[in-house]
């Protein structure tokens, strides 16, 4: 006994599953970048940041420290010069005030730089682009489930080790700096306010100066691995690359349904002017082209119909019964058909032809009447 066994195919078919094989299309990383899904290390711009500020502090450490000093010392005079008068609240509001807008000035110099340094790592990551959509609250995110396997995911493992990673540095770089300044460090408990500002002041940004070095290597890494998971994660099935095509060009079965039906009704059209054709020119059996001429709308003939095979066949059958002359010539046929399109005049390098051909359907009317 025979058996038919019968196979789904599109099983065996590569990638019409859901594996993700194809590069992202350029609509789909559009999409995300308008979601504010984009390939970036917080980790580089953080590391960026952090150098600004300590190259800053080591550029104006000098002006710093002695406006910090300044600033100390005014405020401690003021508070004395208050202690001997009434100190009520009025008073310690100013004084705090005046002591916060003197941080502040001292400051500002120093997050400036850091904050325009960090926003040049963000855009050369990125580029420009402002979305408000990754604020929008989403309500999957509050979904324990999904939350509780975010927390056991590859991502999170790799997070995790890359901030022991980071902890682990930065205790190395501390242990070692701390302890090539011990000697300096044990000397501070004998030295006055002025002494040692500067000393630890050195002592900090060479500290963080290390620290940050280390952090922007460990940011260009992450960076690169943050590119390489965004394609890897971005990647798309056949499948997908397909839907997305019909949704961007249109589904090719009803695109092609369209054309036929915008032929079919040219056609119609061709064939309803077909009629008004003085003359039709045959291959004789492949094509058929119609021609007009009327010295009072064109100075040369126009082709009002054309076809081949089928459609010259019914051309000859249309001019049958209404009467117009068929004329066979070969080279004429082929060359209206394939030069010029329907509506157009004819070429001043067929007006010969084609004044012999109107010549002789001119003749044999002028004879039947």
């Amino acid at each position: 006994m025979e058996r038919l066994l019968k196979y789904e195919l599109q099983y065996f078919a590569e990638g019409t599953g859901g594996e993700k094989t194809e590069d992202a299309t350029t609509k789909k990383l559009s999409d995300a970048r308008n979601e504010g899904q984009v390939a970036r290390s917080t980790d580089l711009i953080t590391a960026a940041a952090l150098l600004a500020l300590f190259l800053t502090l080591k550029t104006f450490i000098g002006s710093i420290g002695n406006n910090f000093i300044s600033s100390f010392t005014k405020t401690y005079q003021t508070i004395d010069i208050i202690a001997k008068e009434d100190f009520t609240q009025v008073t310690a509001q100013e004084l705090l005030k005046d002591t916060i807008l003197a941080v502040i000035k001292i400051s500002i110099p120093v997050l400036v730089s850091a904050f325009a340094v960090a926003l040049v790592a963000n855009l050369f990551q990125v580029k420009w682009k402002f979305t408000g959509k990754p604020l929008k609250p989403k309500f999957s995110k509050f979904n324990p489930i999904s939350g509780f396997k975010k927390i056991f995911s590859k991502d999170k493992v790799i997070e995790l080790v890359k901030e022991i990673l980071k902890i682990g540095v930065i205790i190395y770089i501390a242990y070692n700096t701390l302890r090539k300044h011990k000697d300096i460090l044990a000397k501070l408990y004998d030295m006055d306010l002025l002494q040692a500002t500067p000393l630890i002041g050195s002592i900090v940004i060479d500290l963080g100066y290390k620290i940050s070095i280390i952090f922007l290597v460990i940011g260009f890494a992450d960076y690169i691995y943050q590119k390489f998971k965004f394609k890897k994660d971005m990647r798309m099935s056949k499948q997908e690359v397909k839907d997305e095509y019909k949704q961007a060009e249109g589904d090719p079965q009803i695109k092609g349904k369209i054309r036929t039906k915008m032929r079919e009704a040219s056609q119609r059209r061709m064939m309803q002017h077909l009629p008004e054709a003085d003359v039709v020119i045959t291959n004789p059996t492949h094509f058929a082209a119609a021609i007009k001429y009327d010295k009072e709308v064109s100075e040369a003939p126009i082709l009002i119909a054309k076809g081949a095979d089928y459609l010259a066949q019914k051309m000859k059958e249309i001019a049958r019964e209404n009467k117009i002359e068929i004329v066979e010539n070969k080279p004429l046929a082929r060359m209206l058909y394939y030069n010029v399109e329907i509506g157009n005049e004819i070429p001043p390098e067929l007006y010969q032809m084609t004044a012999e051909v109107l010549a002789y359907v001119y003749n044999l009317k002028n004879n039947h009447a």
